[in-house]
């Protein structure tokens, strides 16, 4: 999962300078480093039993919280490519592009 992530990440998301992945249990945890230095909290997977499907939370700062959010594809699990580029999309996308 972490290679497809990185690999997505470096094809994608160019302003992005690392990934980091953190375990927890059934859960990782997704972070992002930007060029400026910043480390910017993304979202967490949740392992569902499939190595292709992962359960989805965002990661929201204004409550220091992740939430389940649904990804465009309209389900609340799905790929981590899928994943990475919903929670890129909202983190690293600046208003209005």
């Amino acid at each position: 999962m972490e290679a497809r992530l990185g690999e997505r990440a470096r094809t994608a998301w160019p302003q992005m300078k690392g990934l980091h992945v953190r375990h927890r249990g059934a859960f990782a945890y997704v972070e992002a480093d930007l060029a400026d230095g910043e480390r910017v909290k993304l979202m967490r997977l949740r392992y569902t039993g499939a190595v292709g499907r992962w359960g989805f939370a965002l990661y929201y700062a204004s409550s220091c919280r992740y939430e389940d959010a649904l990804l465009p594809a309209g389900g609340l699990a799905g790929s981590p490519e899928d994943a990475l580029d919903c929670s890129c999309g909202v983190h690293l996308t600046a208003p209005g592009i």
